[in-house]
């Protein structure tokens, strides 16, 4: 009923119950269905973060390991840079006696050609390409590395072969090249130096390398003869007596011999000859302080 008091009118209206309690049934249904809904749909943006969570973190992961791949080799680069470095260290006399060795003998201790540089073509894309570039980049420069240590190594060995310092201590009284003969005054070809020193004087080996040769040999006298590698050898004439024996290691500095008079001899002096592929050179070439 609606009572309209103004008027003094009365309205009857009459509703089916059923038509009614469904319709109250609806309005009410109305929150419940959102609030079903809501939760349904918070349950899949749930589930799908969570998927999404699990995805990153399987990335992170990989990220992670990946990451600490490079780190070490990183580190293995930084290790070989470092022993590169105290490697290339060569003493000022060693290196200078090299740069005047034949190109033929430095390029065979080189052992050939520089590796050429890596060159990235391309611009990094995702994540994934960036850690392979590097991982790739990195791989390159540690086969580059290795080949230039390579080189400072035989570089070292054939520093260690040169004959760059005296073996001993003495002034020249025949240089190398035409001279006259001291015995018969003719014109002759001096094949070494003739250094000065007194009769038991010490001599020592100017650069490591193996005795070919310890005996007596003619007009040398007693002779030594070392094989340096790399094309280098060198001898030793008319020592009083021997400190090595043959295929004797020695290394530079030591004592292979003293000095004498034995052979083609006026007086106690050391014959001082270098020898480069078999050929005769100049020895005050390598020797420092020359």
């Amino acid at each position: 009923m609606l009572a309209d008091r103004t008027r003094g009118r009365v309205r009857r209206f009459t509703l089916p119950l059923r038509a009614t309690i469904a319709a109250a049934l609806c309005v009410l249904a109305v929150p419940v269905l959102i609030g079903l809904g809501a939760r349904w749909s918070a349950r899949s943006t749930i589930a799908s973060l969570r998927a999404e969570n699990e995805s990153l973190e399987m990335e992170v992961a990989s990220y992670r390991e990946a990451t600490g791949q490079l780190a070490a080799q990183i580190s293995s680069l930084q290790s070989e840079v470092d022993d590169i470095g105290v490697r290339a260290a060569v003493d000022p006399a060693s290196d200078a006696a090299i740069n005047r060795l034949p190109e033929r003998v430095r390029t065979r201790a080189m052992g050939g050609g520089a590796v050429a540089a890596p060159v990235l073509s391309g611009i990094f894309g995702s994540p994934d390409n960036s850690f392979g570039v590097l991982r790739d980049l990195l791989g390159v420069l540690e086969e580059r590395l290795k080949t230039v240590r390579t080189g400072v190594e035989r570089r070292q060995a054939l520093a260690s072969a040169t004959p760059s310092i005296w073996p001993i201590a003495g002034w020249i009284s025949s240089g190398y090249g035409n001279r006259r003969d001291p015995f018969n005054g003719n014109s002759d070809f001096h094949p070494g130096l003739d250094i000065s020193g007194r009769l038991g004087q010490p001599i020592q080996a100017p650069a490591d390398g193996i005795v070919d040769d310890a005996s007596f040999s003619g007009d040398y006298g007693n002779l030594v003869t070392l094989n340096h590698g790399f094309g280098l050898s060198t001898r030793y004439g008319h020592l009083s007596r021997f400190a090595v024996a043959p295929r004797q290691q020695v290394r530079r500095g030591q004592v292979i011999g003293y000095v004498g008079s034995t052979g083609r001899s006026t007086s106690a002096h050391l014959h001082y000859e270098i020898l480069v592929n078999g050929q005769l050179t100049n020895p005050l070439n390598l020797l420092a302080g020359k």
